[in-house]
C-alpha cells in the first residue's frame, strides 16, 4: 500500500487549495493511506474527510520547535513512498529533509530544496492557479490535470444549518486578515440594501470577526441581516454557502470554501489581483474588481495593514 504524506501549515486558504492534491491522490491511488500536516487551528476543515487516514496537528503558538521534533519524529516512523510539502518555508523543509521519505517533494523556493528528490519552480503572477502550481509537484506520480479542492461536511454540520435554509439567503464573509483584502465596510452595507425584501443575509466570519460584522448589520438598518461570526465552524460554514443564492467574499478564505463546495460566489478583489491565481473555481462565479487601472495596485501579494496611498481607491471604487 502507497503512503503519502501532505504538509500545508498555512492559513485557512491554503490548506483547502491542498484538498485538491488529495482528491488527485486518492484518484489515481484509491487504496493508498493519505495523511496530513497542518497547522493547529485549521484541523476542523479536514474533519472526517473520507481520504484523509491521520491528521497531524502542529501547534505553532506553544513551543513551536520542540513540537516540530517530535512531528518529525513521529513521520519518519511511518516510512511514507512521499512527502508533499506545498509550502516554502524552512520549517516545513525541515520535516521534509528528515521525514525517512522514499521520494521528498517540494517547491525550489524551499529553503531545504537542495534535500529534495523533486522539486518544482511557483510562480505567481503568470496567471495560473495555486492548484495547478500546487498539482505540478505530482505530475509525475499522477497526470498534469489539477482537480478541484473539495470539503466534506458531515451530516450533522448539514443539520446544525439547517434552521437557516428556511428562506431564500446570500452569505456575506466582509473580514479578512488583511486590512486593504476587504471591500470596505460602506460597500457592504451599500450591498445589503440592494439585496431583495424577502432575502436573508448571513454575516459569516470568526469569533475575532464579530464586532466588525456587528456594525456592519447596525449600520444596514435591515432586519434581514444575522451575524453568525464565531457561531458557526469551519465546515457548518461550508454546508450553509452551498445552498445560497450568493456568496459574496473577499480575496480570502470564504472564496476558497466556495470553491470546495461549488458555491456560487461573488469574489471582491481590492489591492490584490486575479491573476495572482486564487481565484474562485465554483461553476457560477464572478470576479469584481475596481474599473480603472490604478497604478499602486497591486500594492503586494497578500495586502498590507492599511492603504499605502492613504485612499484604498481598490476598494471604494468597485461597483457593488
Amino acid at each position: 500500500m502507497k503512503k503519502y504524506l501532505v504538509i500545508q501549515t498555512a492559513f485557512i486558504g491554503d490548506v483547502i487549495l491542498a484538498t485538491a492534491i488529495v482528491e488527485k491522490l486518492h484518484q489515481f491511488y484509491p487504496e493508498a493511506q493519505i495523511d496530513f500536516l497542518l497547522r493547529k487551528g485549521n484541523e476542523g476543515l479536514l474533519a472526517n474527510h473520507p481520504f484523509i487516514n491521520e491528521l497531524y496537528i502542529w501547534d505553532k503558538k506553544n513551543k513551536k520547535y520542540d513540537n516540530l521534533k517530535v512531528l518529525t519524529k513521529s513521520i519518519k516512523r511511518v516510512n511514507y513512498d512521499a512527502v508533499i510539502n506545498l509550502q516554502r518555508f524552512a520549517s516545513s523543509g525541515l520535516i521534509t529533509a528528515f521525514s525517512g521519505a522514499k521520494e521528498k517533494i517540494g517547491f525550489k523556493k524551499n529553503p531545504l530544496s537542495f534535500s529534495f528528490d523533486k522539486k518544482v519552480e511557483h510562480q505567481i503572477g503568470n496567471g495560473t492557479h495555486e492548484v495547478e502550481r500546487n498539482q505540478e509537484l505530482i505530475k509525475h506520480i499522477t497526470d498534469s490535470e489539477a482537480v478541484k479542492p473539495k470539503l466534506y461536511p458531515s451530516n450533522a454540520d448539514y443539520q446544525n444549518v439547517e434552521t437557516y435554509k428556511n428562506n431564500n439567503y446570500v452569505c456575506m464573509a466582509p473580514t479578512s486578515v488583511w486590512f486593504t483584502k476587504q471591500l470596505p465596510k460602506e460597500q457592504w452595507i451599500k450591498l445589503i440594501s440592494k439585496q431583495k425584501d424577502d432575502t436573508k443575509v448571513y454575516l459569516l466570519g470568526g469569533p475575532t470577526d464579530k464586532e466588525q460584522c456587528e456594525a456592519i448589520k447596525n449600520e444596514a438598518k435591515s432586519k434581514n441581516v444575522v451575524n453568525l461570526c464565531g457561531e458557526l465552524s469551519f465546515l457548518e460554514s461550508a454546508a450553509l454557502m452551498q445552498n445560497a443564492t450568493m456568496n459574496y467574499v473577499n480575496d480570502s478564505a470564504p472564496l476558497h470554501i466556495a470553491s470546495a463546495m461549488n458555491a456560487p460566489v461573488t469574489a471582491y478583489f481590492c489591492s490584490t489581483v486575479p491573476s495572482f491565481g486564487f481565484t474562485p473555481l465554483s461553476d457560477n462565479q464572478k470576479i469584481v474588481e475596481v474599473n480603472q487601472k490604478l497604478k499602486c495596485r497591486p500594492c503586494g501579494l497578500h495586502g498590507k495593514k492599511e492603504c499605502p496611498e492613504k485612499h484604498f481607491d481598490c476598494g471604494f471604487k468597485i461597483e457593488v
